[in-house]
């Protein structure tokens, strides 16, 4: 185990190579913080628990870029990626348009620029959804599959195991976070430089 006086980037290179000591000192010191930042969010622990995954999942591939450099400590990166994920779920389960002013605050100019910002949103999430389900189209089976099966039809990694033939739903998960960041790498260089 690492003690304390090593410094991070010395645990960013062993987690690099895959020494598990390093991730379970991360996951020791961080998910605390992090499921009870979550937990105070409206989140559960299962989210918490496939939220610090992911998470890790993310740091785990940046930590394999001989390029990557962090500036920041591991903790406050695992801490804004978790963020950025909840609120994206979030969003995601948002059925209503987000509202830019509140009613009683909005006048008549007010109401139109939110209502040309709302339009502005909406053309650039359409945008991004087309070019999702181009970078979809290219990814191939059983990726297209499987990352459906679990966003769109919101199927559990039990279900996705016993569809896809995987031995547990851990391995379906891991399955998952492979094909999530090939589609990643696929939308992100169909992006505008």
């Amino acid at each position: 185990m690492y003690s304390p006086a090593n410094n991070e980037q010395q645990v960013l290179t062993a987690l690099a190579r895959g020494d598990r000591a390093a991730t379970e000192q991360i996951y020791k010191q961080q998910y605390p913080i992090i499921n009870g930042w979550l937990i105070k969010n409206g989140g559960t622990v299962d989210d918490s628990a496939d939220l610090f995954q992911e998470a890790m999942v993310v740091l785990f591939g940046k930590v394999q870029d001989e390029e990557f450099r962090l500036t920041c400590s591991v903790g406050t990166y695992l801490f804004a990626i978790s963020k950025h994920l909840w609120y994206k779920k979030l969003q995601k389960q948002q059925k209503e348009p987000t509202r830019l002013f509140d009613n009683t605050e909005a006048d008549e100019d007010g109401a139109q620029h939110a209502h040309e910002d709302d339009l502005d949103v909406h053309h650039e999430r359409e945008a991004h959804f087309e070019q999702l389900d181009i970078a979809l189209e290219q990814i191939g089976e059983p990726c297209r599959s499987l990352l459906q099966a679990y966003y769109h039809k919101d199927k559990s990694m039990q279900q996705i195991a016993a569809d896809f033939g995987y031995t547990n739903p851990e391995n379906a998960k891991t399955q998952k976070y492979k094909c999530l960041a090939r589609l990643r790498k696929l939308f992100y260089t169909m992006q505008p430089k």
